[in-house]
């Protein structure tokens, strides 16, 4: 039979367990709310900001891209819309600082080698850019068994998601793919459906790539006309339009991370709340078994005195 002093000791520290697993739990509750309506309201801006982009250039077919240069990278818009061999792709990762979110960093990271696999298997070298802690740790690991380099890794982001993060990895980024040290780039991030899911995801971030627009049969293409020109419009529009494409996956990925965390701390309390019961019927029946072997002891001294 099961030592009682063992029994209670582990009671009580699967109760203390319990404990902060349901405190996560209703912590990762309330922010997944607030990061919920933060990416649904961005949603709306970032299609508006993207049906911009794309009537913008599919209005500037008299621009001379290749004599368009800038000095600083995320400003040289026509150098981010410029297709080239790709020999080297850029993988932009979002991971999470925190760990206790269940399979998300796992899916992450397996996504993560699943691409750096079908690139190597095509010839093409993969430099990779991780945003947070865990995917860094387990990153690191691999790189040498799958042969890829990790450029730059960003684990001191603030928890709350603002622009600025946004804008410093699109520098990166710019900066890297304009100076030919990578021919592409990709994301790869989850979409936030619902407090129960997200879906792992990935979409390329460079060359800027835009689809015309889908104009109906019979009404023609609407002409634009820019002011000061449409040069100056791509110049300040491209680096926004860019960093906004990493901005709203940021929220997207946070969203995801706390849903995830909250599920995964939802089954644990519970899974704490079985072992609690399974073990407490242990208990009692141990202490039964004790008391009734203490009582035919008892009893049978008894027995023996009267003799």
């Amino acid at each position: 039979m099961a030592n009682l002093k063992g029994l209670r000791e582990r009671i009580n520290s699967i109760k203390s367990t319990q404990k902060i697993t349901k405190a996560m739990k209703m912590v990762a509750a309330a922010k997944v709310k607030r990061s919920e309506t933060a990416t649904k309201a961005s949603r709306p801006f970032t299609q508006g900001l993207y049906e911009l982009f794309q009537k913008l250039m599919s209005a500037t077919d008299g621009i001379d891209f290749e004599t368009k240069k800038y000095e600083n990278s995320i400003n040289n818009y026509p150098a981010l819309l410029a297709k080239r061999e790709i020999k080297t792709v850029g993988l932009l990762v979002l991971t999470s600082n925190k760990g206790l979110a269940g399979a998300y960093n796992a899916n992450l990271i397996r996504k993560t080698l699943a691409k750096i696999q079908e690139y190597n298997s095509s010839g093409i070298k993969t430099l990779l850019f991780v945003v947070g802690t865990k995917g860094v740790a387990s990153l690191e690991r691999k790189k040498n068994s799958y042969g890829f380099e990790i450029a730059k890794v960003y684990t001191k982001f603030p928890q709350e998601i603002t622009f600025s993060m946004s804008q410093i990895v699109a520098e990166d980024l710019a900066d890297a793919y304009v100076e030919q040290k990578i021919d592409k780039v990709e994301i790869i991030t989850t979409m936030f459906k619902n407090m129960m899911s997200y879906s792992v995801t990935s979409f390329g971030l460079l060359p800027l790539d835009v689809e015309k627009p889908n104009y109906e049969d019979g009404i023609p293409e609407p002409l634009m006309e820019f002011e000061p020109d449409a040069d100056a419009l791509l110049q300040t529009l491209t680096p926004m339009y860019f960093s906004n494409i990493i901005y709203q996956a940021f929220l997207e990925a946070t969203a995801s991370e706390l849903a995830s965390r909250m599920m995964a701390m939802s089954a644990a309390t519970d899974n704490a709340e079985t072992m609690l019961n399974n073990l407490t019927v242990e208990y009692n029946k141990a202490r039964q078994f004790a008391i009734t072997q203490e009582l035919i002891e008892i009893v049978g001294g008894a027995g023996a005195l009267k003799k």
